[in-house]
């Protein structure tokens, strides 16, 4: 974390952080707009986001999911039921640690993420220029970087 410097904050610092919070804050209302509309709650399609992202394997444990979240184990103990009962993901036993469990994504839950991530990025590459997407190259839909999920 960078130190914190006692020198006064201008105005235009100021706005600038004002624009992004409000930036953030229109990416964020149209995700939980988005996922309402597809029955699910943000929440829900975060962690089927996180199932299908995580870095070199398709699933996680609870625990993972819990950092990625930035959420409580219990709390989201019970974000992985609801998601089962909605016939999204599936509990396994740990490979290597029984007493962990991994949490898989179902093929519903599959599809749903795929076409929601697909709307996601889509909003998403509509904010470069306005704030720095990091990694806006790998966002955007091969072939072309303006090309949208629609066209494809």
């Amino acid at each position: 974390m960078p130190a914190m410097t006692k020198k006064a904050m201008s105005k235009r610092e100021f706005e600038a952080l004002s624009h992004f919070r409000y930036q953030l804050r229109r990416f964020l209302r149209f995700s939980e707009s988005a996922t309402r509309r597809r029955g699910v709650t943000h929440l829900q399609y975060l962690l089927l986001l996180h199932l299908k992202g995580y870095p070199g394997r398709e699933w996680a444990t609870v625990g993972e999911l819990a950092e990625r979240l930035q959420a409580h184990h219990h709390g989201v103990v019970a974000l992985v039921s609801r998601c089962e009962k909605l016939e999204l993901v599936r509990r396994e036993p740990g490979r290597h640690d029984r007493r962990e469990v991994e949490v898989h994504l179902t093929p519903k839950g599959e599809k749903l993420v795929d076409g929601l991530a697909r709307l996601h990025r889509d909003e998403l590459l509509t904010l470069q220029g306005i704030f720095t997407v990091p990694g806006a190259e790998e966002l955007a839909p091969r072939g072309r970087p303006d090309q949208r999920a629609e066209d494809l």
